[in-house]
């Protein structure tokens, strides 16, 4: 209870900033820029279940992610379905998905899982470039955007407080998943996944479930995103998608459940912050991500917090200098 109350400070100060960013914000390039950040955040947040926690590398977060896009798309555009209802369908994906990658994950690991994950991106990628129902290279247009209380959300501002909401109930879950049995055990199959057998808990469910719950929130995300585009190609689900995901978690901290909201903030909002520099934007945004990593090995979220414990020790010992004296 004592450090859930310390963790709700900054919880609660991040939270005032991002209500309030509309107020100072006020080019809507900029508030589109921080909805698709809280979009990858539910995707950073499903991928540090099976890769930050369970220890799973996976390159294939574009794929699921372009499937839960496609999934809510095209039943919304062909089918005339509310994007509500295209949610379960959606949900379905993800779940399906989860199974697939998480039975090959209990015969493959290493390397070998990565590959794997990498050619699941090439062949969802391809597929949705030739087949003829999701029109191909063309994409999907005119997504229909949600609608809530009779009110569509259409605008960067009501995107903007709509996908701040959809994240909090993201973090709610993914916070009581990560702080139950469930993120003990993925974090002991990660570390000693033998002692984890010999304790009755089975570790081929704990792989299928920590691929399932990575599946549905970067399928859901994806919905989420395409209704928010509302267009979608295969071009945007490429495997520089993928290393962008994973990145977030590297960035923030691997198996830091901040860490990953952190990065996915930092690494979408940072390449637009310097895109003013022109060509040698990119260049300036590799370097700075090898900086991050170099000087912040584990993680920016968990730098953050040794400098805070640093400051309170020092305070600390100044308080009881002075009492001494």
């Amino acid at each position: 209870m004592k450090s859930f109350g310390k963790e709700m400070i900054p919880v609660s100060i991040g939270a005032a900033i991002i209500l309030t960013a509309p107020l100072y914000l006020t080019n809507n390039f900029l508030l589109t820029i921080v909805c698709i950040g809280m979009i990858y955040a539910i995707v950073a947040m499903g991928l540090n279940f099976i890769t930050g926690l369970a220890g799973l590398m996976n390159l294939g977060a574009a794929a699921v992610f372009a499937l839960g896009a496609y999934t809510s798309a095209l039943f919304t555009v062909n089918d005339g379905i509310s994007p509500w209802l295209a949610l379960l369908p959606t949900l379905a994906m993800g779940l399906i998905i989860g199974k697939g990658l998480g039975y090959p994950s209990l015969r493959i690991h290493g390397v070998y899982l990565t590959l794997t994950t990498i050619g699941l991106n090439e062949i969802i990628r391809l597929l949705i470039s030739n087949l003829g129902f999701t029109n191909g290279v063309m994409g999907v247009r005119n997504i229909p955007p949600y609608r809530l209380f009779g009110f569509e959300i259409s605008t960067p501002l009501r995107s903007y407080y709509f996908l701040f909401c959809i994240m909090v109930v993201f973090i709610i879950i993914a916070r009581r998943i990560v702080a139950s049995k469930w993120g003990r055990v993925f974090l002991a199959a990660k570390d000693n996944p033998e002692a984890l057998e010999t304790c009755g808990v089975s570790l081929s469910a704990t792989k299928i479930a920590a691929f399932t719950l990575s599946t549905v929130f970067g399928c859901l995300a994806g919905a989420l995103y395409a209704h928010f585009i509302r267009f979608i190609s295969p071009t945007t689900f490429t495997l520089e998608l993928s290393i962008t995901f994973v990145m977030m978690l590297i960035i923030g901290g691997l198996g830091s459940f901040w860490g990953s909201i952190v990065g996915a903030f930092v690494v979408a909002i940072l390449p637009e912050m310097i895109r003013f520099l022109g060509t040698p934007h990119r260049l300036v945004y590799a370097l700075i991500m090898m900086a991050l990593i170099v000087f912040f090995p584990v993680g920016i979220q968990k730098e953050i917090k040794r400098l805070i414990r640093f400051i309170r020790d020092q305070r600390k010992l100044k308080k009881g200098g002075a009492l001494n004296e």
